[in-house]
């Protein structure tokens, strides 16, 4: 049995991604549609809303779809250098939206400020990332740094990596974080040891350690509010 064509001008007007955007505004939309507007078209054989839905389930959705690279996405049946191009460079901005806030002097008063910081860059990494936040005198953000990216389950810093940005930063004080890829947040055993270890140091050097952030999917353990700091 031929399969039924239904291009984008069967749709009603009203009901078309484009103008549905413009009358109900972006959030009205599905991802799907969204990526319909992006793409612009389809080809003889499908609609663009078509082709769009193709996208996303080769990708399993947006979350692997942000690291897709330029030969991935040429791959697709329909998607050309052109279209490719395109959807590569909304990923890349949609990126850079994300991270404004690493070019601006963000205030730190909160491990709910840290983690509004870091959460959407850190929440999605495959391996642990170690991460300082080096502030000044008003907490403000002077300097982010990773400074060590570990294995699926350990994560191993020295002070001395700390302390010499610190120094070097004319930092105040500094608040670290890492990511635990399995989405959990729970402390391990030796995130508290590392943890201690660097309030210790911090004691030592006059640079205060003022949180220690564990990053999972979309929530977040402090270790100051867990009372190891």
């Amino acid at each position: 049995m031929k399969k039924e064509k239904f291009m984008i001008r069967d749709y009603y007007k009203e009901e078309r991604p484009r103008e549905r955007m413009i009358h109900d505004g972006p959030k009205s939309l599905s991802n799907q549609e969204i990526l319909a507007i992006l793409l612009r078209t389809g080809s003889r054989d499908e609609s663009v809303v078509q082709l769009a839905h193709r996208v996303i389930e080769k990708f399993e959705g947006l979350r692997t779809m942000r690291d897709a690279t330029l030969e991935e996405l040429t791959e697709i049946k329909g998607i050309g250098e052109a279209k490719a191009t395109q959807l590569f460079a909304a990923i890349e901005l949609g990126r850079r939206v994300t991270n404004l806030n690493f070019d601006e002097r963000y205030v730190i008063r909160t491990p709910e400020d840290c983690a509004n910081y870091l959460m959407h860059e850190m929440r999605f990494l495959p391996q642990e990332h170690f991460v300082v936040l080096f502030l000044n005198t008003k907490n403000q953000v002077i300097h982010k740094q990773s400074v060590f990216i570990g294995s699926l389950n350990r994560s191993v810093v020295h002070p001395r990596e700390i302390f010499r940005e610190a120094v070097k930063r004319s930092a105040a004080s500094f608040v670290c974080a890492h990511n635990h890829p399995s989405g959990d947040p729970t402390p391990s055993k030796e995130d508290i040891e590392s943890t201690k270890r660097l309030v210790s140091a911090g004691k030592i050097m006059g640079i205060e350690m003022l949180d220690h952030l564990i990053i999972g999917e979309n929530q977040f353990t402090s270790m100051k509010a867990q009372g190891y700091i």
